[in-house]
């Protein structure tokens, strides 16, 4: 075996080998190598790694002389020589040495070229007619495509040529902001080795040139998977330095991203591009929610009525612009905290208030100029912080605190109600509709613990269940809870509700949770009753006349009213304060929801009552500068005894709660007859002696407390049959025949 010494002599003997081998007229001067060394491998011909220094001893008249022959014949013999510093290398060597290693790593890669190239693919164009440059089809002669090999596509002439770049390349393609990335059949994919190491043996797969990163994808929905990928991470401006017909042009932002402006309700935010995506970004924003959030922005300013300042929570605060719409137009009313567990969000958040003129909490307060302060109210200020919603909840105590996460909120349930001050508000905000309208029972049951089936009234069967999930959570900290507001709308629920401290509270509240009895044939409904004697009778009859059994138990729910007339009154007088017209509406039905009557007075003012139809009811409103006098559906004034048994009314309606749940006129319509419209059928029902009133859950419900057999029999009643009209028609057009 050889020792050290003599494997090093070889090694330096096969060195000068190799050096008298290229054809390099050097004195060669080996001085005493040195203990380590880093070597290259010989780029063309792979031949015995060669060390600059290790050949020529330092500060050598042949170094010198070694190195100036080098800069003359770099072009032949530079690669096969490698330094130990970059100062002892000339620049042309040290630059080609850079140009070997990134055309190795281009050919090591199949899918992933090196995104710094100098220019874009001959595949990625803008117009047809940069695919016929490339072809020269101007020319005389047979011409070969472009973008495929030669065994696949053959040299052929102008005219079959322009047809093949125009019906297949030009027309199989991925497009993203003008720059169309046509198909390409070029072998650019190097075929997969098997597992001897060897490359199999076959034709090589078309496929796509990303515009953005140069990475090649052989199938067309993978690649505009890829460019979503792209655009989410605001990465849209393509990696070539060449010219493009259709340059990429974005607004520079502060953080660094494109970003658009978006006002809503005076409040602007900045938006990423990316903001319509929940799961791959943080700043999310969702326009459809704007209800949701003016909804939750009336709630807050009732609070502040009763009792001010308040110390309020927005828990995901994503772009902000709940919290900075709290802190713009409530001012010193309340203290406003918006927290993040993303830092992409917090830096957009403290952008949005320098936007609106907004003090961030702990930041210098900047130089105040006439756009940051309106005269005589001071500057509003918000704190910003970066940190999980259940730390933030442990650690403080708020009155006011919303929860919207992406999803479910169950998860931050317990830590709200943990530091919630005494008749303090919580709003919970879920979009798991999946599991809300029973179409995941699994989730459902492991998220809020109850047991559902798709019905007609899925709607408030969904409000019913967060209710009770909420008011399990505040039970867990013996507090009780006061349903505000439950509304379900498009593709969220939101639940607002008072804290009540107290055993005694939260034992009234757990009193509430109740089995619900439904029928899956006729959707009768039915809450069981306390005690332990299960009362499983519907007043339908399907359990008689059809075999087997028809009905399921459903829930726990919340059995309790899900509206507060009062609360929503004032939230009315608050949206019409903050110019909230698209709620108004809402509201107002939300307002005759409570009570289940067509006829409801608004308070706006301090005098007169006006009539005001709103969804085919008539309401009536108060406002000022008029004489105060009854009025009816009909608009006629009514003598004061007539108007003093009115009010003797409302305040005996105000007293019920509303029915549970809600019947679909179109659900239970009857076969080969027309319906009422809508509004006279809530007449002929008020007229039978039962309360009535439209719903928002659905544009056809209507809640009432009548039962469902009553429900059917005046429907049946003022329903028409429609052969009646087709015979009116026949008679008169026999009568026209016949004179």
């Amino acid at each position: 075996m050889k020792k050290p010494e003599e494997r090093q002599s070889g090694l330096q003997e096969s060195r000068r080998k190799a050096v008298q081998s290229q054809s390099v007229n050097l004195t060669v001067n080996i001085g005493e190598p040195n203990i380590y060394f880093i070597l290259f491998s010989l780029y063309l011909t792979r031949s015995v790694p060669l060390r600059y220094n290790d050949l020529f001893p330092k500060g050598s008249l042949a170094k010198r002389a070694a190195r100036e022959t080098l800069q003359t014949s770099s072009e032949h013999h530079h690669s096969y020589f490698y330094f130990d510093n970059v100062e002892d290398a000339p620049s042309t060597t040290y630059q080609a040495a850079e140009q070997v290693a990134e055309n190795e790593a281009d050919g090591d890669s199949d899918t992933k070229p090196s995104t710094t190239a100098s220019e874009r693919h001959i595949s990625i164009q803008t117009k047809l007619k940069g695919l016929e440059m490339l072809a020269d089809l101007d020319g005389a002669g047979r011409k070969s495509c472009p973008l495929c090999p030669e065994e696949k596509f053959k040299a052929c002439y102008s005219h079959k040529l322009r047809r093949h770049l125009q019906n297949l390349h030009w027309k199989v393609y991925v497009e993203l902001q003008g720059q169309r990335m046509c198909i390409c059949h070029l072998p650019c994919r190097n075929l997969k080795p098997s597992l001897s190491g060897d490359q199999v043996s076959g034709r090589h797969v078309a496929h796509y040139h990303c515009v953005v990163c140069s990475v090649t994808i052989a199938r067309k929905t993978d690649m505009i998977s890829h460019l979503k990928r792209h655009i989410n991470k605001g990465e849209t401006e393509a990696s070539y330095s060449g010219s493009s017909d259709v340059p990429f042009e974005e607004p520079a932002a502060p953080s660094g991203h494109a970003y658009e402006i978006m006002k809503e309700l005076g409040t602007n935010v900045q938006l990423l591009p990316n903001h319509t995506t929940p799961q791959k970004s943080d700043t999310y924003f969702n326009r459809k929610m704007k209800s949701n959030r003016q909804l939750v922005f009336c709630s807050l300013a009732v609070l502040t009525e009763e009792r001010n300042p308040l110390e309020c929570l927005d828990a995901f605060g994503a772009t902000g612009i709940m919290g900075l719409q709290w802190a713009k137009h409530l001012r010193n009313a309340i203290k406003v905290t918006i927290t993040d567990i993303s830092d992409t969000c917090v830096k957009m958040i403290k952008e949005n208030c320098k936007l609106n003129h907004i003090r961030v909490d702990g930041c210098p307060r900047g130089p105040r100029g006439p756009d940051s302060e309106v005269e005589g109210v001071p500057i509003a200020t918000v704190e910003v912080a970066k940190m999980d919603a259940n730390v933030i909840l442990h650690l403080r105590a708020f009155d006011y605190i919303h929860l919207d996460p992406y999803g479910t909120a169950v998860n931050y349930l317990d830590a709200a109600f943990r530091n919630v001050r005494n008749l303090g508000i919580i709003s919970v905000t879920s979009t798991d509709t999946s599991s809300l309208y029973a179409k995941s029972p699994n989730v459902t049951l492991r998220h809020y613990g109850c047991h559902i089936v798709r019905t007609e009234y899925y709607r408030e069967v969904a409000a019913r269940m967060v209710v009770a999930t909420v008011a399990r959570a505040a039970g867990r900290c013996n507090k009780g809870i006061e349903v505000l507001l439950a509304v379900a709308l498009e593709h969220f629920v939101l639940v607002v509700v008072r804290v009540l401290r107290g055993p005694t509270q939260a034992d009234e509240s757990a009193k509430k949770l109740r089995k619900l009895v439904h029928c899956q044939w006729c959707e009768e409904r039915l809450f069981l009753k306390q005690g332990n004697m299960v009362d499983d009778t519907l007043p339908c009859n399907c359990h008689g006349s059809l075999p087997g059994k028809t009905a399921v138990q459903l829930g726990p729910l919340w059995s309790g009213p899900l509206f507060n007339t009062g609360f929503l009154r004032k939230m009315l007088s608050a949206a019409v304060q903050h110019s909230m017209d698209d709620i108004q509406p809402l509201v107002k039905t939300l307002i005759c929801e409570s009570e289940c009557t067509t006829l409801k007075s608004f308070v706006h003012g301090p005098s007169a009552l006006t009539n005001q139809v709103e969804c085919g009811v008539v309401i009536k409103t108060l406002q000022s500068g008029e004489e105060l006098g009854p009025a009816d559906q009909s608009g006629k004034r009514k003598t004061g005894e007539e108007s003093g048994s009115v009010v003797k009314k409302l305040k005996s309606d105000v007293s019920l709660e509303h029915p549970p749940f809600y019947y679909s006129i179109h659900r239970h319509s009857i076969r080969g007859m027309n319906m009422p419209k809508l509004n006279k059928f809530l007449q002929y029902l008020t007229e039978a002696g039962f309360r009535v009133s439209r719903t928002h859950f659905d544009p056809t419900g209507v809640r009432t407390d009548a039962t469902l057999l009553k429900f059917k029999s005046v429907l049946t009643k003022y329903s028409v049959p429609t052969y009646t009209n087709a015979t009116a028609t026949q008679k008169s057009v026999s009568t026209e025949t016949t004179t």
